[in-house]
């Protein structure tokens, strides 16, 4: 098998740069499935990127993890007894065993079941069985601790982390549009993520499954059946004509129906119970007063899906976060978040489960016909012809204005659009052909103003 090195000397930074025309929208198949590109992916973006970890309240306790992933890195996200958040590689300095195997619990400290290895919660090598007898004494512990993430920091009780120490802060890092994206989930109180991360392997390339939260244009026709169910009623949802887009540095994005500039001037002068009370005939729930310091005045009128780059879906307006985790060039891992009010009782807590996992996840009505579809998708990059024909995402492409925001952002009020997908391919091609984090902020796209 070739070595990276070999599977990356055909993508140099022009070559990369020609997979997505922003001008045209025309997108190259190729990356769906090559090899080389995967590869790139996991160094230059993955482990380059900040990347969602868990929610505070998943690791209360000193002792509490949970495992997660950084690209195919596998981690643990543990709480040590300082209260301090590591993030640990969760493979054995020594054989390269995985230290820990179940998904969450808490722990005094990882211990290695080939060999009896013993690390902290901070990740520091503490035991070593036959030090002084079959290592003679030879042997130096600080040396052989677990790799950790170079950075790990918190916004709004979400934990990220970068493996990459040239990182920006977390916070310049999410932008206006990253932390709107997150006030979100935060809109309307205190939150906790329940037990229970739904999680299945879908046969299509991670990004499609990515596009796909930008795409209303797929709504009514790929969701017809569910739609006919009586479960959800897709017409109230989608409000074609009144959608905003938001676009943010580094490849953030919120795509999806919007409260429109007049009526969120009407919210703005009236209080929180007349705002629950005009809930009531509205198809979405007005959120209070106090989610425009959290979200920004642009971000408070979506009722859309942001993405946090690369891959943290938020959606149900909070409820859920979804994240699509690279399983090789065609296949994704989803994991689904259920995420409740703190202060919600078990029965409220038991229909946000209900309807959460009806929608979305493994047995979700439309999750399940959106697979199918990136599947086929995935699949049609395989072709010897088919992968020439490229893809099209020329929608709204020159007919629309972006508004630049207080902190950087755009933002585009429209109809049903692909800005999003242009904005999250044309983000991805500037993180893939930069060869560092200087390179990257030297070379990014600043998001669009005037003419999109």
């Amino acid at each position: 098998m070739a070595d990276g090195n070999q599977v990356h000397a055909s993508w140099d930074r022009e070559a990369i740069l020609s997979l997505f025309d922003p001008a045209s929208g025309r997108l190259d198949r190729r990356i769906y499935d090559d090899e080389g590109i995967y590869q790139l992916e996991l160094q230059r973006i993955f482990a380059r990127g900040w990347n969602f970890m868990c929610h505070e309240s998943q690791i209360p306790n000193s002792g509490d993890y949970f495992i997660n992933y950084i690209g195919e890195d596998q981690v643990i996200v543990v709480r040590d007894g300082e209260g301090q958040v590591n993030v640990l590689l969760n493979t054995c300095r020594h054989r390269g065993n995985a230290l820990c195997r179940a998904e969450q619990g808490n722990a005094k400290s990882f211990v290695c079941s080939y060999h009896g290895w013993n690390y902290a919660l901070n990740g520091d090598l503490i035991g070593v069985p036959g030090l002084k007898t079959y290592y003679r004494g030879d042997f130096d512990k600080s040396q052989l601790g677990l790799a950790k993430a170079a950075k790990v920091e918190s916004h709004l009780g979400f934990y990220f982390a970068t493996l990459d120490p040239a990182a920006p802060s977390l916070h310049d890092f999410l932008g206006d549009v990253g932390r709107s994206g997150l006030g979100m989930v935060a809109a309307y109180g205190d939150v906790i993520v329940l037990d229970g991360i739904q999680k299945n392997v879908i046969d299509c390339n991670w990004k499609i499954a990515v596009d796909n939260l930008f795409d209303w244009y797929h709504v009514m026709y790929s969701h017809a059946s569910a739609n006919s169910t009586g479960f959800v009623d897709l017409a109230k949802i989608l409000q074609p004509d009144n959608q905003l887009v938001m676009l943010g540095e580094y490849g953030h994005g919120i795509g999806g129906p919007g409260i429109p500039e007049a009526m969120q001037a009407q919210l703005d002068m009236i209080g929180d119970e007349q705002r629950a009370e005009m809930s009531k005939s509205t198809p979405f729930r007005l959120r209070p007063a106090s989610a425009k310091d959290l979200m920004g005045a642009t971000g408070v009128r979506s009722l859309g899906h942001p993405n946090i780059f690369p891959n943290l879906w938020i959606t149900l307006n909070g409820m859920q976060l979804c994240l699509r985790l690279p399983r090789g060039a065609g296949a994704t891992e989803l994991w689904w978040f259920t995420v409740v009010p703190k202060d919600s009782s078990p029965e409220q807590r038991r229909n946000a489960v209900r309807s959460a996992t009806h929608l979305f996840g493994p047995a979700g009505l439309l999750e399940q016909d959106d697979g199918e579809n990136w599947s086929q998708s995935t699949r049609a990059s395989r072709g010897v012809v088919s992968r020439s024909l490229g893809h099209n995402l020329q929608m709204g492409l020159g007919h629309d204005q972006a508004i630049a925001g207080p902190d950087g952002g755009a933002a585009i009020a429209t109809c049903i659009s692909e800005h999003g997908q242009r904005w999250l391919y044309q983000s991805w091609t500037e993180w893939l052909a930069a060869k560092d984090w200087a390179d990257l902020k030297a070379n990014h796209s600043a998001p669009p103003q005037g003419t999109v």
